[in-house]
């Protein structure tokens, strides 16, 4: 796989897809579908996060897929519809629609941690790196029951995994939304070196 960069669409044009991509990714699909379900206010409950792990909390783990479905559709369709334009357009649609999900400007800029739509813009982007992602958060969950930590890892890995495919360009955003979700996960981090991290399929 090697970067395919066409005539570009211009700065003004970039902002746009970004403008496009940030107001699809601010949908806060986790808090509309709790609300949708009765269950009030997700933000309330456990870490206060509006994404799939803390959705689980209320006990409903359809609701929780659902969540972690739309949160990576919404960065994925993002993607795939700037695409029509250039691997450009593409990138920075996906940029926009992790920031909406991080920042959302309907919740006061307090979105998820955006891994889910990580996963779902990386798809787009580069298929074979979202395979990546996907084998080494298996790997390491499996190994050590900690979803946060697999999460780190993968996003870690993956950019350098996609720089060594030839697909410099995306590595780069990638390595940057990477850096993101470490920044967003400095308590999950704070509490794996207390050893007081949950553990998958902990009570």
């Amino acid at each position: 796989m090697t970067d395919g960069v066409a005539a570009g669409v211009g700065p003004l044009g970039l902002l746009l897809f970004l403008i496009f991509g940030y107001l699809l990714g601010s949908i806060p699909f986790g808090l509309l579908i709790t609300r949708a379900a009765g269950l009030g206010d997700v933000r309330k409950i456990g870490s206060g996060n509006i994404g799939a792990t803390n959705v689980l909390r209320t006990g409903r783990k359809g609701l929780a897929a659902l969540t972690l479905l739309l949160d990576a559709l919404k960065g994925a369709a993002t993607v795939w519809i700037a695409l029509r334009w250039d691997l450009t357009a593409g990138m920075a649609a996906g940029l926009g629609a992790f920031l909406g999900h991080l920042f959302p400007v309907w919740l006061g800029f307090k979105g998820g941690k955006g891994v889910a739509t990580y996963v779902g813009v990386l798809l787009a982007l580069a298929w074979q790196g979202f395979l990546a992602f996907a084998v080494i958060w298996l790997a390491v969950a499996a190994l050590t029951r900690y979803s946060s930590l697999a999460a780190l890892v993968a996003a870690a890995a993956t950019p350098i995994f996609l720089y060594f495919l030839g697909a410099g360009l995306v590595a780069g955003l990638l390595a940057l939304m990477s850096l993101l979700i470490i920044v967003r996960h400095r308590l999950n981090i704070e509490r794996l070196l207390a050893g007081t991290e949950s553990r998958i399929g902990a009570k």
